[in-house]
């Protein structure tokens, strides 16, 4: 059901782990922009960064917290079936991120997307627990375990939908403007399984990727060159790529979404 029943800004922010730290950076340029957002939609990393941005958490302290991010700080390893990691790390670094603040604190209306891993359903959430709908959209199947909501296996919102446009369009939105994370193909030579396993979900992504941001009104495209899922060591290169592709289409902004520059300047 519409959220609005006028015209209203969505940003739809796509998932990546540390690619999706650019982010940050185009929040950043938009802010700066004054560029008015209504609604935040976030898939993965996207829902983390978006959530805490939507109850308020400034950009500088999402910046300074990406920069010391490390690997390390996800790794708790586990014996599960289900999963390489245990996830008790990740719920932390979701809970000290927002505050552990909910849907209601927020200043600018957030929805978080995530994947019904046994009925194949993507699903939206506008309210519930902000932090388990986090913690499940950005549970990557096979390294972190599903989150149990409502009986339901949540897992990572961007196996199905890393951009999620269509979502936004669902909540009301007029006019949608789509950070495009992308993944990192691998060019050259594929030498062992663990490589052909990531390609084969980067080729498949991609692909997904460029139809679903197609529906957005203005699509941002960090460069984000070579820099991979794991590279969280690279999070100010992430950034400024993400600054760089936001000040690129402002004009673009600007005009798909009929500001009036001397309003908003």
């Amino acid at each position: 059901m519409p959220l609005f029943k006028k015209r209203k800004f969505a940003l739809a922010l796509g998932g990546g782990a540390a690619r999706g730290i650019a982010n940050i950076g185009v929040l950043k340029v938009l802010e700066q922009e004054r560029i008015p957002i209504d609604l935040i939609v976030g898939s993965s990393i996207g829902a983390l960064i978006g959530a805490a941005y939507s109850l308020g958490v400034p950009t500088y302290k999402m910046e300074k917290a990406a920069l010391k991010f490390a690997w390390d700080k996800l790794a708790d390893f586990s014996i599960s079936r289900m999963s390489i990691l245990k996830g008790e790390k990740l719920a932390n670094i979701v809970e000290e991120f927002t505050d552990n603040k909910g849907f209601s604190d927020a200043r600018i209306p957030i929805a978080v997307t995530a994947a019904d891993i046994e009925t194949g359903e993507e699903l939206t959430y506008t309210k519930g627990n902000l932090q388990k709908l986090i913690q499940a959209s950005c549970s990557w199947p096979g390294f972190f375990p599903p989150v149990v909501i409502e009986g339901r296996k949540l897992v990572d919102g961007g196996i199905l939908n890393s951009i999620p446009v269509k979502m936004a369009k669902h909540l009301g939105a007029t006019k949608i403007i789509a950070i495009d994370i992308g993944f990192c193909a691998k060019k050259g030579t594929i030498d062992n399984l663990f490589q052909m396993f990531m390609q084969s979900i980067q080729l498949l992504g991609t692909e997904l990727d460029r139809y679903q941001s197609m529906q957005a009104d203005v699509i941002i495209k960090p460069k984000l060159l070579n820099l991979d899922q794991f590279a969280f060591h690279r999070a100010r290169e992430a950034i400024r790529d993400g600054e760089e592709a936001a000040k690129n289409v402002i004009p673009e902004i600007r005009k798909k979404l009929q500001l009036d520059v001397g309003l908003w300047k």
